[in-house]
């Protein structure tokens, strides 16, 4: 069995006010902790994957703040007490100050990521 808290996550990705805390949880899963400032769209970091949106699904709670999530299947709000699945295909928008636990495919998070980190260059 496998548990951490976010102050033992190694930090992954930081920028504008943007966090993101990453570790592999044991059956093919990472756990990411997730703040995102108000304003925050994710759309240019996701520019140049297919759709120019996340492709990796995730699995979680907000627990903090309201997220405007863009899909091709249209925009859904999302609000500080709900649990969520993310299908691939998403692009996240911070209506208010977020903060999230969630649960991804390491590999699938890993590509993604690899993606953001590289148009921050």
């Amino acid at each position: 069995m496998t548990a951490t808290t976010r102050k033992d996550v190694p930090l992954t990705l930081e920028g504008g006010g943007v966090e993101l805390r990453t570790r592999a949880i044991g059956g093919g899963f990472s756990v990411g902790f997730v703040s995102l400032p108000q304003g925050t769209d994710m759309g240019p970091a996701f520019k140049g994957l297919p759709g120019d949106a996340c492709q990796c699904p995730h699995w979680g709670y907000l627990l903090k703040g309201r997220l405007l999530m863009h899909t091709d299947g249209g925009d859904e709000t999302y609000e500080a007490g709900q649990a969520y699945y993310w299908a691939p295909g998403h692009v996240p928008v911070a209506l208010e100050d977020c903060e999230f636990v969630e649960f991804s495919p390491t590999e699938d998070f890993r590509t993604v990521l690899d993606h953001i980190k590289s148009a921050m260059g």
